[in-house]
């Protein structure tokens, strides 16, 4: 089989045999891999794996928090021919037998951190043929293998098999709304999807072989990619890809059980970070704290820019980390586990963008439920659709496939969920996902336009918003305020703050405080907790 610039094992062996040990791979603290030594560990890693039982196309699971042998049990993946599998660290023993077997994954890579967890487990996954622990001393227990062992176990050359543009990749949803789904991305569908945001950034992108290279040594190899966020989630995952692919480097914080925004900075600081990936407030708010509170401490002039994705980010922290670091770009993106590239908002020095307003992406359109095309400018809301490079639809799932993944007018696209009106101008004003939608006396209301009206007061850290039932209103909108640290505001005051900014229908009926509305570590609003909270504090009784 002719081998193409599409899989991702064979542009990480261009990549290795490109780039020499002035290049580094992979970053933690102290330790830095470099390109040579990354491929030459990864190549280890997938030659034992298909001598030792695995097969090409098996799944392989990620359950590990960010660290170097995340990207590098990647890189092992794609040249063994092995669908890569993400695994969310924080599930418990059901929900990791859940994704385990629904997966089918053959192979799991976990940290020590979790090996009591596997402990617990591992009976009830008999499809899992090899184990492989990372870190500890290295005493893996008995049905584990040593990752260290078979990274430096070989001669590290090159595997010289041929790869198809149609391996695959899984990306397993959240589950706010049912079960986690394994988004099936083939390598071509996610590079073409890539290559889409390279050529919009550089005006051209690599098409063959010859422009790969060219690209590595011109723009790739000086990339320091961090993200910030989880890569067990498309946010962090993608962009690191995108940055790996192409040869840079890829930053990774030595704290992994918490983000500490100080440590942030001083490894910016440190390793020349060119560009950061978070999600939303969760992660700006902190980070901007720090620059207020250590004004030039850090050098930040290595900063390209910083992408978040997942959830919206408020214009007064996007304002402010500007104020810091007045060459940065901001990118607010606009995509989904099933497809990237919806939408994309800007900010810089130079201009600013309103929150939630995107640029629409190429092969982008808004449609009504029914599939009739919104007309811009029309105010009517729609959800939005990608055609183009989309995935080829959930794993063992053709229902929920045919549901999201639609042809119209003879054309495929991903249609997720998510709500929004287009202007005139094309541009795309988020309303939020469908299953949120409050209901308010025959009202549509988007919590995500809630919570931006509330997080612009300045006593208001965080906030969420959800729909609970009423005798009146049908469903009632209440809001759940995480207050900044010593503020002080009461609900009549934030209730008259948002008919400022919103039209009153909008406005919650009820506003609730908590200390914390713990959002999962990749910023994203667990509604179902805070609607039980909600529940509770009204004396609902169960939801």
């Amino acid at each position: 089989m002719a081998k193409t610039i599409w899989n991702f094992g064979d542009l990480l062996d261009a990549n290795g045999a490109q780039l020499g040990s002035n290049n580094p791979a992979l970053i933690q603290g102290n330790r830095i891999i470099s390109w040579p030594e990354m491929t030459a560990r990864s190549n280890n890693v997938a030659r034992w794996l298909l001598t030792n039982g695995a097969a090409v196309g098996d799944k392989i699971g990620f359950y590990m928090r960010n660290q170097p042998e995340y990207v590098e049990g990647l890189a092992a993946a794609f040249k063994a021919r092995l669908t890569h599998v993400n695994v969310n660290y924080r599930y418990l023993d059901d929900e990791l037998v859940y994704i385990f077997d629904n997966s089918d994954s053959a192979v799991v890579l976990y940290d020590f951190e979790f090996r009591d967890n596997v402990l617990r487990v591992k009976d009830r996954l008999p499809g899992v043929k090899i184990w492989v622990e990372i870190g500890g001393q290295g005493d893996a227990p008995e049905f584990a293998v040593n990752y260290a062992d078979l990274a430096t176990r070989g001669d590290g050359s090159p595997l010289e098999i041929d790869r198809s543009p149609d391996d695959l990749m899984f990306l397993y949803t959240g589950g706010t709304t049912g079960m986690p789904k394994g988004v099936m991305w083939s390598h071509k569908i996610w590079r073409d999807s890539n290559l889409d945001g390279l050529r919009r950034i550089y005006g051209a992108a690599p098409e063959n072989w010859e422009d790969h290279r060219a690209f590595v040594e011109e723009v790739g190899q000086h990339g320091r990619q961090l993200p910030a966020c989880p890569l067990m989630h498309g946010t962090g995952l993608f962009t690191a890809l995108g940055a790996f692919l192409n040869g840079g480097a890829i930053v990774t914080l030595e704290t992994k059980a918490k983000f500490i925004p100080e440590e942030l900075w001083e490894t910016v600081e440190r390793h020349g970070v060119t560009a950061m990936a978070i999600v939303g407030d969760a992660f700006a708010k902190p980070m901007l704290n720090v620059l207020n509170e250590n004004p030039g401490k850090y050098d930040l002039s290595s900063v390209n820019s910083i992408t978040s994705s997942g959830v919206m980010w408020s214009m007064d922290v996007k304002r402010g980390l500007i104020e810091h670091m007045p060459q940065v770009a901001l990118m607010d993106s606009f995509g989904a586990s099933e497809a990237v590239g919806f939408g994309m908002s800007v900010t810089t020095a130079e201009g600013v963008v309103e929150t939630a307003k995107f640029e629409i992406g190429e092969h982008c359109k808004v449609f009504s439920e029914d599939g009739r095309e919104i007309a811009p400018g029309s105010d009517e809301p729609g959800l939005i659709a990608r055609g183009g490079s989309v995935p080829l639809g959930y794993y063992k799932d053709e229902k929920k496939s045919a549901e999201t993944f639609r042809t119209i007018g003879g054309v495929r696209y991903a249609i997720p969920g998510d709500w929004c009106t287009v202007a005139a101008d094309g541009t795309l004003t988020l309303l939020g996902r469908g299953s949120n939608c409050i209901n308010s006396a025959g009202e549509k209301i988007y919590p995500e336009e809630v919570e931006e009206a509330l997080k612009e007061h300045e006593a208001v850290r965080d906030a969420l918003v959800v729909g609970v039932p009423d005798d009146k209103w049908g469903q009632a909108v209440t809001g759940v305020v995480q207050l900044a640290d010593e503020a002080s505001v009461d609900e009549d005051e934030l209730r008259a703050f948002v008919r400022t900014r919103l039209a009153p229908y909008k406005a919650p009926k009820r506003i609730l405080f908590a200390d914390d509305l713990k959002r999962a570590p990749n910023g994203k609003a667990d509604y179902k907790r805070i609607r039980m909270l909600a529940y509770e504090a009204l004396g609902l009784g169960a939801e």
